[in-house]
């Protein structure tokens, strides 16, 4: 006690303060943690108990309908007992999904029985649409039934299994919650007392060791109020924290014009500190065109320009039409890279130059691809970045159309809404599983250009750094396709020339 005396007496005003606010606050935290722990405990925990087994038991309800519908509808198929089983279908399919696939809340044996049960559903399911389409044969319909009834019985055998363990598991966990039950109301009611006597007893001690320091210093406060910073210093007995409090409180009014100083010195390092943003801001500006170039000159244009009109006029001279025309679609393209440079081109140009791709594509490919255009906007009309829809497409021919067998279609869609125009580049391809979209779409996001390669990286940052309002949506589905889909401010070639009207050499070829 003598100790903790000494303490208190030796304390400034500022830590016996922060040591009674420390202690409310200490008691406040104490009481939310058992306030939490209760309702985790009564709530949470025992809420997951149940609900855990009314998901079990809702699977083995549903299970049960689901075969009753089913035989009903076996022994007389009228429209009402159909949709009585479609009915039936779609709540165990609910009631199956509900419970998420997760090995670290399941645990091994819950988990292995519900991704049996989901797995045998599956199948379950396609072979009933099989069976209610009534395409079958005679033998195959039989085959399909008794099929049907047999992985019924492992569905059913399979969910309660599931529930079993899961009763086995909450009744356990129950019985872990039953200590802690008892014990926490005695802990909360102790600590709470202890706590309670320690905020009175510092109660006590500040009213009575600060209180009347404060007043006294309060009176000389108001002494001095009414004159400015150049008064007399403040004087009194005092020795301890009031005394040391007062002789800062002189101080500071010598102190004004240095901190006045200090945040004239403090504008002038933020004043410079903008300046190197913007100057880190002009360098990735930089960056962004270099990248662009870097995608136009992966090849030497001059080089096979010149190369190509020699063996097109070769071509021309021989009567090789097709490749004469192959070799024209290819000049189109180095012309194109060559000779543009502004950051807008009008949409034409650009569909244009897609059109000569795909042309080389089809020689490629033959009927594995088509290409279709859908555009209801006038194409002569309206800007857009320059390489925007090439680099799209070559990613639906390389990536999705390429590596299937029977090909697929590449689809282009423009549209206007409002004031944004709508780039949406469709191909039937390949597609991607749902890992590798959202690693994609991760990518653009951070920026990683590692990851979403020079193509659709390139076009991603051009146009978010031409366009506050400019964004790009990539959908895919495995073994079905992928889209990418680019809203852009829709600028007509009024709006374009009116905005460049400083800008020399304008590409309007």
């Amino acid at each position: 006690m003598k100790k903790l005396n000494s303490f208190w007496i030796k304390a400034t005003i500022k830590n016996k303060i922060s040591l009674f606010i420390g202690t409310v606050l200490l008691t406040i935290v104490v009481a939310i943690v058992f306030d939490a722990f209760l309702i985790r405990l009564f709530v949470i925990d025992i809420n997951e108990i149940m609900e855990d087994n009314s998901n079990g038991g809702q699977i083995i309800i549903s299970l049960d309908e689901e075969k009753a519908s089913f035989n009903k509808y076996i022994d007389n198929k009228s429209e009402d007992n159909l949709n009585e089983l479609m009915k039936a279908l779609d709540n165990t399919s609910k009631a199956i999904d509900k419970v998420p696939l997760d090995y670290n809340y399941l645990g091994e044996d819950r988990y292995a029985q519900l991704f049996s049960l989901k797995t045998t559903y599956g199948v379950y399911r396609q072979y009933m649409d099989e069976l209610l389409n009534g395409d079958l044969l005679k033998d195959e319909y039989v085959s399909k039934l008794y099929s049907i009834y047999n992985m019924q019985d492992y569905m059913v055998s399979y969910s309660r299994r599931f529930v079993d363990f899961t009763l086995k598991e909450g009744n356990a966990k129950y019985k872990e919650l039953i200590p802690k039950v008892l014990a926490i109301p005695v802990l909360a009611l102790a600590i709470s007392a202890f706590f309670f006597v320690v905020v009175v007893e510092i109660s006590r001690r500040m009213n009575k060791d600060i209180t009347e320091p404060v007043l006294t210093l309060a009176d000389a406060s108001r002494r001095i109020a009414i004159n400015d910073f150049y008064i007399d210093d403040v004087v009194v007995k005092n020795e301890d924290e009031i005394g040391e409090l007062v002789h800062a409180f002189n101080k500071m009014k010598y102190a004004t014009g240095e901190y006045i100083d200090a945040l004239e010195k403090r504008r002038e390092a933020l004043d410079r500190l903008h300046a190197k943003e913007v100057e880190t801001l002009e360098v990735e500006k930089q960056l962004d065109a270099m990248n662009l170039e870097l995608l136009k000159n992966q090849i030497n244009p001059h080089f096979l320009f010149n190369t190509l009109n020699v063996i097109g006029g070769m071509a021309n001279l021989e009567g090789a039409d097709t490749t004469e025309e192959m070799i024209k679609a290819l000049s189109s393209l180095f012309r194109y890279n060559l000779k543009t440079q502004g950051k807008e081109v009008l949409l034409s140009k650009e569909l244009q130059v897609s059109e000569n791709y795909m042309y080389l594509q089809k020689m490629r490919f033959g009927d594995r691809v088509k290409y279709i255009v859908k555009c209801t906007v006038d194409a002569d009309d309206v800007f857009v970045p320059t390489f925007t829809l090439q680099p799209l497409i070559e990613n639906c021919i390389i990536h999705g159309i390429a590596p299937k067998m029977e090909g697929g279609c590449v689809l282009v869609e423009i549209s206007k809404k409002e004031e944004n125009l709508f780039i949406s580049v469709v191909d039937t391809g390949v597609g991607m599983s749902h890992e590798t979209l959202d690693k994609l779409v991760r990518s653009l996001e951070q920026k990683d250009s590692a990851s979403m390669g020079i193509g659709m990286g390139n076009i991603y940052r051009r146009i978010k750094a031409m366009y506050k309002t400019a964004s790009m949506v990539v959908e895919s589905k495995e073994g079905v396709g992928t889209s990418v889909e680019i809203e852009l401010p829709y600028i007509n070639s009024d709006t374009y020339y009116k905005e460049n009207s400083n800008v020399q050499g304008i590409d309007s070829r």
